[in-house]
């Protein structure tokens, strides 16, 4: 279960900011706690452009596909802060992911009312037309004196108060999966399989079907290769390195962009018929549709569905098993949303593997054994902000970027 938390201030030192990190540390067996910042967002003004914020956009996105938010809101003059009261306002405006989205508040003060106020106002605002929030009723969690309330190293100090926090967050679990099991997957619009929306990336001088894509590309753009370094998140490798450590995963890999561009897949087969999800050189930029020319229109729907719900945002991974495999191979694919810095939606990241090799291995070290039960062909959806599986899924789904 993922949650987002909203610091409701702006300030550099917060109280509130430290409880939400506690509640992420002390209750990370619980749930997925990704804390959020409001200081870069602008105040609201209907006249501007709220995508101009870089830090609205990752709001949004981020509220949108989390399964639930808790609020950590301090007490200004008896109400919320007027940066908390702003971000409401924007994301209530012209963009509502708040909406039927359970909310949980909590807070802390310097002083023995715990703002009591703050959240009772904020109750109603998360109430009122445009926000439309589930809010969680009750389980008022008001941390009085936070000076005293914590030690050194951010913890609360006094085990009544853990203890009371824990069964607020285990009633707000409860309540997530009530409202989610209520909720209903955002509608999928059409997909464009043909790649007719360029982004920021797209080389538009070469068709993307053209079989010499990559090469032409690559010449275009100054592509580095070889023994060329390449700063990344948390390391610096080569070119070289880069296709070494892709290659030697022991799952083949694709990636497909947010305009439904095919751009990569790690060929670690020399013989495409070797592969689960067969692949050629030639693919590379092709067109989705084009990848998938050979389907029929009852198989492109599931394409299209597959890319639709992690677009939406409606799960975060989808998965099949491959009917039809020979007895040895557990065909699987796991389809996973990719996303920009702001949480916007960027493609798909395709893994297939067959499976049996590892349940296997596990089944051998554990000396456990699979009892009754058969295999089943559906999707497991299990994924983030909705947990309903599609009946658009069929069960024959070879979807997503790379079967054919």
């Amino acid at each position: 279960m993922k949650f987002v938390g909203i610091v409701g201030s702006s300030a550099e030192q917060s109280y509130n900011r430290l409880l939400l990190e506690y509640i992420r540390k002390q209750f990370k067996s619980k749930f997925e706690l990704e804390i959020l910042e409001i200081d870069k967002v602008p105040m609201f003004n209907q006249d501007d452009n709220w995508t101009d914020s870089f830090q609205l956009r990752l709001l949004n996105n981020k509220i949108t596909r989390a399964d639930g938010v808790i609020i950590a809101t301090p007490e200004h003059n008896h109400t919320i802060t007027a940066a908390l009261k702003s971000v409401l306002e924007w994301l209530s405006y012209q963009v509502h992911p708040f909406e039927s989205k359970p909310v949980m508040i909590v807070g802390a003060s310097y002083y023995d009312q715990g703002t009591s106020r703050a959240q009772t106002h904020l109750r109603e605002i998360l109430d009122a037309p445009g926000v439309n929030a589930y809010t969680l009723p009750g389980n008022e969690f008001l941390l009085e004196k936070a000076k005293e309330a914590f030690d050194d190293e951010g913890n609360i100090i006094s085990q009544d108060t853990v203890n009371f926090l824990e069964t607020c967050l285990d009633n707000f679990i409860k309540y997530v999966e009530v409202v989610s099991s209520l909720k209903k997957p955002k509608p999928i619009a059409p997909e464009d399989l043909d790649a007719n929306h360029p982004i920021k990336t797209t080389v538009t001088e070469v068709d993307p079907d053209d079989p010499k894509w990559v090469e032409k590309v690559a010449k275009i753009t100054g592509a580095v290769s070889g023994d060329t370094y390449v700063k990344l998140d948390h390391g610096i490798l080569t070119v070289d390195q880069i296709n070494m450590f892709l290659k030697s995963m022991p799952f083949e890999l694709t990636y497909a962009d947010d305009n439904n561009q095919f751009l990569y897949y790690n060929n670690a087969h020399q013989e495409p018929e070797t592969m689960l999800a067969k692949r050629i050189p030639a693919q590379s930029g092709s067109r989705l549709s084009t990848v998938h020319n050979s389907l029929p229109p009852a198989r492109m729907k599931n394409v299209e569905w597959v890319v639709g719900t992690l677009r939406n945002g409606n799960q975060e991974f989808v998965r099949t098993i491959v009917p039809g495999s020979p007895e040895n191979v557990v065909n699987t694919h796991h389809y996973q949303a990719m996303y920009y810095p702001d949480g916007s939606y960027a493609g798909i990241n395709e893994l297939v593997f067959n499976f049996k090799p590892w349940l296997d291995w596990y089944l051998k070290e554990t000396g456990q054994h699979l009892v009754g039960g058969k295999m089943g062909m559906m999707p497991d959806v299990n994924t983030g902000a909705s947990e309903t599986p599609s009946a658009e899924m069929t069960p024959d789904a070879n979807t997503g970027a790379s079967e054919h």
